[in-house]
């Protein structure tokens, strides 16, 4: 697989990037305004890596983080006045973290030896058919959901513009428009194939239906 021989690692508790998602960021710690503007004079890249829940009480240092992060690069970049930087980062690629390099002097943030991960194809028709099945799953869950959430009295509009985007990207658009926590999130950013992505989603959806008072057999409610 494709390898990053050093790539700039920005752990953050909150926010998990996934491929062909853009995330708005404030960049103010000094670590990270020197992260920011050496990958601006650079390849513009970021490893965007989860800090793992019972190390957020380390993020002043170097808390412990997973291990599958998602690459972005710096699409738009704004530096203010007092020096601080707002940036939008694009999801690129998933990767792991094979070795973290030390750090040296002067450098303030973490780098990391990655290797970038590839999705696994569809081949075959029972493949195919369980990817599509699937999707279809996801997309029946999903307009239970909207439908419970939303204010409008029909969603289709809503449903229909998450029925044309492409597999692949209707799963990671739903992973930053749904307030999944960043554990969920990186459950979803690990899973190797679009078939499993959509049944991972489809398992978040349906717990967050039953938190919500409706079961399997609900059928659609619209909000009091």
């Amino acid at each position: 697989m494709e390898q990053i021989e050093s790539l700039a690692l920005f752990p953050l508790s909150d926010v998990v990037l996934l491929p062909e998602v853009s995330v708005p960021l404030y960049i103010f710690e000094p670590r990270y305004r020197e992260m920011t503007h050496d990958v601006l004079s650079g390849n513009q890249q970021i490893g965007m890596v989860t800090v793992r829940p019972d190390a957020v009480q380390d993020m002043a240092g170097d808390p412990r983080i997973f291990e599958i992060g998602c690459v972005g690069r710096i699409a738009q970049a704004q530096q203010r006045p007092d020096g601080t930087y707002q940036i939008m980062l694009v999801g690129e690629s998933r990767f792991r973290i094979l070795e973290e390099a030390p750090r040296q002097a002067p450098r303030l943030y973490r780098t990391a030896r990655v290797e970038l991960l590839e999705e696994k194809t569809i081949e075959g028709s029972e493949e195919t058919a369980r990817l599509h099945a699937s999707r279809e799953e996801l997309l029946e869950l999903l307009e239970r959901l909207v439908r419970r959430v939303s204010r409008e009295e029909d969603p289709s509009q809503t449903m229909e513009a998450f029925k044309r985007l492409e597999s692949p990207r209707l799963v990671n658009a739903l992973t930053q428009a749904i307030s999944f926590s960043p554990v969920e999130r990186q459950q979803l950013l690990e899973v190797d194939s679009a078939t499993r992505r959509f049944e991972t989603m489809s398992d978040l959806l349906r717990f967050r239906l039953a938190e919500m008072g409706m079961n399997e057999n609900d059928g659609p409610s619209l909000p009091n």
